[in-house]
């Protein structure tokens, strides 16, 4: 996975696959702050995945500057992220596209699971 630098912002590009459906995303923060992987309800409706108001949890995202916005917290069962295949992967879903610009937010909690090493001389990530 390589980086780009957009704007001072470390931006990476990944595929998303849910229940055979896959989405490109191009713009999504590489983000070792935020705790919670996030991405925008209205792009992962593209492959059937919404929230679930019954299962899952009612969050607040703060970005910087200390504004919010609300969010769901669920579980994902069989979530494919850059090709690697979660049997359950516990993220967020919410509106970021429209007021932050990012397609998604790739947070500790993933970079943490996969084990993911960043080169930021080379500008690119690997697995384990």
């Amino acid at each position: 996975m390589q980086i780009q630098m957009k704007d001072g912002l470390p931006i990476v590009s990944l595929n998303v696959s849910y229940e055979g459906k896959t989405i490109c995303l191009e713009n999504v923060l590489f983000d070792t702050g935020c705790a919670a992987t996030v991405f925008d309800t209205d792009l992962m409706a593209s492959i059937d995945l919404h929230i679930d108001f019954i299962n899952g949890t009612a969050k607040r995202m703060y970005g910087i500057g200390g504004t919010s916005e609300a969010c769901y917290e669920q579980l994902i069962p069989n979530l494919i992220i850059d090709g690697l295949h979660f049997e359950t992967f516990r993220m967020q879903l919410g509106s970021i596209q429209e007021p932050y610009g990012f397609e998604g937010i790739l947070g500790i909690d993933y970079m943490q699971r996969t084990g993911l090493k960043v080169d930021f001389e080379k500008m690119n990530i690997r697995y384990r």
